[in-house]
């Protein structure tokens, strides 16, 4: 059930007919692991939060840096050196007390991504290289969790779900394969900051119409964001039946 006080706290979001109370008890009860808590993850876990998703799990090995700050919102200056993973737990509790809030601050791999994926319902991917979210979708694909994945690079943007519950979903190596020869980083390419809060944003919304159980989420579907002439294109994808990763899944 749902308490008078977060009767009050997601009265606009209870008002809408897609979410209601059904939807909203949805989000209470879901567990959702986010993948890096820098300018993707920023705006996801304060979304999330303020939505009222019962269990956040945040993942980030890394500390704040005063480069972080002019992207990664739930930082701030005085976070500067602390692990990020603490930075955002102080500032999502300060937000919504109501919500659990579990920390990874060593990095997943193998056995403790495995166990960190099969933990929550749904998983966001806010890192920023190929590999981990090469490994975060095999993870998903093995337990069958929804992947919401988020991309931000220069004036650019990429977002798509991938659920491999539907049988037609494709998965991140199917879209991506092996990835390109050169990855860059923010660091090396740069980025601009509300390009990064745009696309964290979507994701956040992909997740709740994915856990609440309305809309039409980006299954199957890339939207192509390019910031610089402010334009979105929609591409869409198919699963690869000889996928490496999801094509005997």
């Amino acid at each position: 059930m749902l308490t008078d006080q977060e009767l009050l706290r997601y009265s606009r979001q209870i008002l809408l007919q897609q979410v209601d109370i059904d939807g909203q008890l949805k989000l209470k009860n879901s567990r959702v692991l986010i993948v890096g808590v820098g300018g993707l993850g920023s705006p996801v876990a304060l979304y999330l939060a303020a939505a009222g998703v019962g269990e956040l799990h945040l993942a980030d090995f890394d500390r704040v840096d005063l480069t972080n700050l002019q992207r990664q919102i739930i930082h701030d200056t005085d976070s500067v050196g602390e692990h990020k993973v603490d930075s955002a737990l102080r500032r999502l509790s300060a937000i919504n007390p109501e919500i659990k809030l579990v920390a990874h601050r060593s990095a997943l791999e193998a056995d403790s991504l495995a166990d960190a994926v099969a933990a929550v319902d749904l998983v966001l991917d806010c890192c920023d290289n190929f590999s981990t979210r090469e490994a975060v979708n095999a993870a998903c694909v093995a337990a069958r969790k929804p992947l919401v994945s988020g991309a931000a690079i220069r004036l650019e943007g990429q977002l798509s779900v991938f659920d491999s519950r539907q049988a037609a979903s494709p998965c991140y190596h199917c879209l991506y394969g092996h990835g390109s020869e050169e990855e860059l980083t923010c660091s090396e390419a740069g980025v601009s900051g509300p390009l990064v809060g745009l696309v964290g944003s979507l994701q956040a919304l992909e997740a709740l119409k994915v856990l609440a159980g309305f809309g039409e989420p980006l299954v199957g579907r890339l939207l192509l964001i390019d910031a610089m002439s402010t334009r979105f294109r929609e591409l869409r994808v198919k699963r690869d039946p000889a996928c490496s990763v999801c094509g005997h899944a």
